[in-house]
């Protein structure tokens, strides 16, 4: 069972998902998390704290589904490129609704979101440093861009559709390997 931070920061993340980030106050919050009125406030004071919260808790979830898979760190660009292709249908299935929420929090708070997504980066280019692919923080950074499109493109236009994740795959170790 999650700590009682984590257990706020998650209903915070569901509430996003579900109304938005205009339904995100610390009532809500509160509510939502089945605790008494305050308690949100009593973790974080302001809003913008809870916002950076919700970030917070996506990072933690990004990073904890990429790294699914045993805990081990995939060791070749091939295991790299379907441990990704995995986290993005992921993403765009079981945690279709937080991904929407995700990309709904970037485009209307982009600072909120910048120092998590430079992490985000710095981890992958030390999964790539590891694993021998050459220009790991360009890959890094294209590989982002792919699967921010991937999610995008999934969750709007090709909704519906099946994921997969060998297409995916293929297209990453493209990316990594080309």
């Amino acid at each position: 069972m999650p700590d009682r931070r984590t257990a706020l920061a998650d209903a915070a993340v569901t509430l996003v998902a579900e109304r938005g980030l205009k339904g995100l106050t610390h009532r809500a919050v509160d509510a939502a998390a089945g605790v008494p009125l305050g308690t949100t406030s009593n973790y974080w004071r302001t809003r913008e704290a809870l916002i950076d919260a919700v970030v917070a808790r996506f990072e933690q979830r990004d990073l904890a589904q990429l790294s699914a898979g045993g805990g081990e760190a995939p060791t070749t660009p091939e295991a790299v490129a379907s441990t990704v292709a995995a986290a993005l249908a992921t993403f765009v299935t079981e945690q279709g609704e937080l991904t929407r929420a995700r990309f709904a929090l970037a485009l209307a708070r982009p600072d909120a979101v910048a120092a998590a997504h430079r992490r985000l980066l710095g981890f992958v280019e030390g999964i790539l440093t590891a694993t021998g692919v050459a220009e790991p923080a360009i890959r890094a950074r294209r590989l982002a861009d792919y699967g921010d499109g991937f999610m995008l493109h999934a969750l709007t236009t090709r909704r519906g559709e099946p994921v997969d994740i060998e297409e995916a795959a293929a297209a990453i170790r493209a990316l990594l390997t080309g």
